[in-house]
């Protein structure tokens, strides 16, 4: 900004670059701060760099802003007008600096009052001013912009000009919201989101993320995800490691964890529905990662059900396979067979067929069982028939076929971690989760049907044991066809 001779005041202002007249070379620049004293110094042997180098410089930084910028003397003649100003209305620098005002050319004549108003009263009154109002472009165009007044001070009390710094509406619309858009997600959003730098570390967490986690939104921060997931942490790490390398997925996708024991809570397994955004630096001439937001939402309760409804649609179509297979059957005891060939299928591993001696209402104490049917005790197989004859099975006092028998309904039994466990009970190797069921026809107990599950299977629930009744019920009635029991 150029100003009159007793109007300016070096020590404030410092360089400021003019651009050259329409109509003559470039208006000089305002001497630097001790630029008179370093003259007058000249005979001690101090001297001071041209102030053409310190202009370019400044001249160099006012054209590589942003925002566009342009400035105006205390008599309202335009000093200044960098590129993004020239960019956004088409007006070079050797067509602004040097015009009076606005009016004519960047101000339609019915705005220009208005507008100079604004800059009087920015150029007299201290802080910043935020206005919007309307500009021409070269070519006869209207853009709203939003404008930045700030006066310059001078010497005294008279200020040396001020200084406009606008930008388009929409483009500072798109920044407030894209603020906006961090404050909420950060906020108390209903999703969780998760900040996670280029280390795999949390950088920044949003309060749903931070109760999800089972800690404080702070304490969280720079710490390793193996320590606050116990399982599923490899794969929450390889999705972001290739959300760095190779971008965002096309689509949210499932991600089962489970939490580590924080604070006395027991650890709880969840699905978090999980989508990610590779974050870049704006600022830099090639992407670099900046990290990877991690947005998530708990959908555990609703996968749980889809997983219970599809459980319940394969073991309804099961028994209705079965029931068909079944039907081609001559032999009763092959019937009973088939129906457990068909209930092993994502159900369990192994099953036995328990008979009693004689059908009884309520058995007699001490019970004893004859195996009729089994599976192989190597790899899982078929349920062959074993015949109806044979010796008791020699079962432990306290054996959950025993007690399926004598509470006449269903028994669960797990592991305690020991390697004779299974064998002790008289089943195949390996087994860890047994369910017992009492086989019930024409109101008389036959025996017991068993399920049993390896290491590699979760243990039996309630509704495991509801569809192992149905099949015992089946298979009771199958067994009752082929007459007495031994």
């Amino acid at each position: 900004m150029t100003r009159r001779a007793g109007h300016a005041d070096a020590s404030s202002w410092g360089y400021l670059v003019t651009a050259p007249h329409k109509s003559g070379p470039a208006r000089p620049a305002i001497p630097a701060p001790g630029a008179g004293e370093a003259a007058g110094d000249a005979g001690r042997g101090s001297e001071r760099a041209p102030d053409s180098d310190d202009s370019g410089l400044l001249a160099a930084l006012l054209d590589g802003m942003d925002t566009a910028l342009c400035a105006f003397d205390a008599d309202g003649t335009v000093t200044h007008w960098n590129r993004e100003a020239e960019r956004i209305l088409g007006w070079t620098a050797a067509e602004a600096v040097g015009r009076q005002g606005l009016a004519g050319w960047a101000v339609r004549p019915a705005d220009a009052a208005e507008v100079a108003a604004r800059l009087d009263g920015a150029m007299a009154a201290p802080g910043r001013h935020v206005h919007e109002f309307a500009l021409l472009t070269k070519d006869g165009g209207r853009v709203l912009v939003r404008t930045q007044l700030s006066a310059v001070p001078g010497t005294g009390d008279r200020p040396a000009g001020v200084y406009c710094a606008f930008s388009e509406v929409h483009t500072q619309i798109d920044l407030e919201r894209s603020i906006a858009l961090s404050e909420a997600l950060f906020g108390d959003a209903s999703w969780g989101v998760v900040l996670v730098d280029a280390d795999l570390r949390p950088a920044l967490a949003n309060a749903h993320a931070a109760r999800a986690l089972r800690t404080g939104r702070t304490a969280l921060l720079g710490r390793p995800l193996g320590e606050l997931l116990e399982q599923g942490v490899e794969e929450v790490e390889g999705a972001l490691q290739h959300v760095l390398a190779a971008g965002a997925p096309p689509a949210p996708t499932d991600l089962w964890v489970t939490l580590r024991d924080q604070g006395g809570a027991p650890p709880e397994r969840r699905c978090w529905r999980s989508g990610f955004v590779r974050l870049a630096s704006p600022l830099a001439e090639e992407p670099v990662p900046l990290g990877v937001a991690w947005l998530f939402l708990d959908v555990t309760a609703a996968r749980l059900t889809e997983q219970d409804s599809a459980r319940l649609r394969f073991r309804a179509s099961q028994l209705h396979r079965a029931g068909r297979a079944v039907a081609e059957c001559e032999d009763p005891m092959e019937a009973a067979s088939l129906y457990l060939d068909f209930a092993l299928a994502g159900f369990a591993d192994h099953a036995l067929i328990d008979l009693l001696p004689e059908a009884q209402a309520t058995p007699d104490s001490p019970v004893r069982l004859i195996r009729a049917t089994a599976t192989p005790a190597g790899t899982p197989g078929p349920c062959p028939a074993t015949g109806r004859g044979g010796l008791p099975v020699p079962y432990p006092d306290g054996h959950p076929a025993l007690q399926a028998v004598e509470r006449c309904g269903s028994v669960r039994a797990a592991s305690d971690c020991t390697e004779t466990w299974a064998t002790a009970r008289k089943w195949p190797e390996g087994t860890v989760h047994a369910l017992a069921t009492a086989l019930r026809s024409r109101g008389r107990t036959l025996g017991a049907v068993t399920f049993l599950r390896g290491p590699s299977r979760r243990p039996f629930d309630r509704s495991d044991a509801t569809y192992a009744e149905d099949i015992a019920c089946r298979v009771a009635a199958s067994i009752d066809l082929a007459g007495p029991t031994p």
